[in-house]
């Protein structure tokens, strides 16, 4: 067969790849898939000059048996010898996958199906899966809060399962150990610190600001006044209703839900987002603030208080602000 090779390349050289044009073509190898049905996909998406020439060169370079499923993205002009070696290697086509800071897991399931093309289901399934959680050493009910935001490299084929899995590792890998002390200090577990720090996500719109509003609720719950916290009743209606309120009105604050801090003194029973490392440092090590109370303003920034009287000033206050601005 060795001496067929020399022969085999001129051949191959004669036979005229497809030329390139700059595209690339997304090819999908299943599992258990014959080197058959490899080149009738490959032939299919106008990237085999000479199938006779391919199929000689796989089956004396042993190729054909080497082939790993997944998803390649192979671009036109590619050489027979260049295709082999990309799908003998498994070097996969990747996809960018960007997870933004304060999203559920509800929100990250949709993003998965729209962008990675994961059934929301699958994902969602994978998540709220707490023996998955439970092998990852997380102790926790589900992966709310576990997920870290990031921007990702995956492979175009990750299953749902496998996601969560990427993402939660990636929150283990960047825990410090010296937090775990922290931790002890605060007197908190780790999926309550992160109850806390998703709060401070859903709540805080200026970077600077997340360490007084983590300060303002470690008041509140070093005097066991209820948290009062809005990201935590939108949760609340989120899970039973589906329905996302980027606005409460008075009747919502009064929904029946663990997850209601303003029904529940304490902390919820678990994180109401996936919070970013600037929320979850501010939750470990917040302001000490005199601060009881905080409104939003118009441009997302908060007044802080000391005082219910002072609070239901800046409330009026804001109101006719965004009354003048229209928002």
């Amino acid at each position: 067969m060795r001496q067929l090779l020399p022969t085999l390349l001129l051949l191959a050289a004669c036979g005229g790849t497809p030329a390139s044009d700059g595209t690339a073509e997304r090819i999908v190898v299943p599992p258990g898939a014959s080197f058959g049905s490899v080149l009738d996909s490959l032939e299919a998406h106008g990237l085999v000059g000479n199938r006779f020439l391919l199929k000689l060169r796989a089956k004396i370079t042993g190729a054909d048996r080497a082939v790993h499923a997944g998803v390649y993205e192979i671009p036109r002009g590619t050489s027979d010898a260049g295709m082999l070696r990309l799908l003998g290697e498994g070097q996969r086509a990747e996809v960018r996958f960007t997870v933004p800071e304060g999203l559920t897991i509800g929100d990250i399931a949709d993003l998965a199906q729209e962008r990675l093309g994961i059934p929301a289901d699958s994902f969602t399934a994978a998540a709220r899966d707490s023996a998955l959680a439970d092998s990852l050493g997380l102790a926790a009910r589900s992966f709310e809060g576990f997920l870290r935001p990031d921007t990702y490299q995956l492979p175009a084929d990750i299953t749902g399962r496998e996601l969560v899995r990427r993402l939660a590792t990636e929150f283990l890998q960047v825990w410090k150990p010296e937090w775990d002390a922290r931790l002890d200090t605060l007197k908190l577990t780790r999926a309550e610190l992160l109850a806390l720090a998703s709060i401070v996500e859903g709540e805080a719109r200026v970077d600077e600001e997340r360490e007084i509003i983590a300060g303002v609720y470690h008041n509140r719950l070093r005097i066991g006044m209820a948290l009062q916290a809005d990201p935590t009743v939108q949760y609340a209606i989120m899970l039973r209703s589906g329905e996302r309120k980027k606005r409460l009105f008075e009747k919502d604050y009064g929904f029946e839900s663990p997850y209601n801090t303003y029904l529940h003194p304490g902390l919820p029973p678990g994180p109401v987002n996936s919070p970013g490392l600037r929320s979850i440092e501010a939750a470990l090590y917040p302001d000490t603030v005199p601060y009881l109370f905080f409104v939003a303003q118009p441009d997302g920034r908060h007044v802080f208080t000391r005082t219910y009287r002072e609070h239901l000033r800046a409330v009026a206050d804001a109101r006719r602000a965004r009354a003048a601005s229209g928002s």
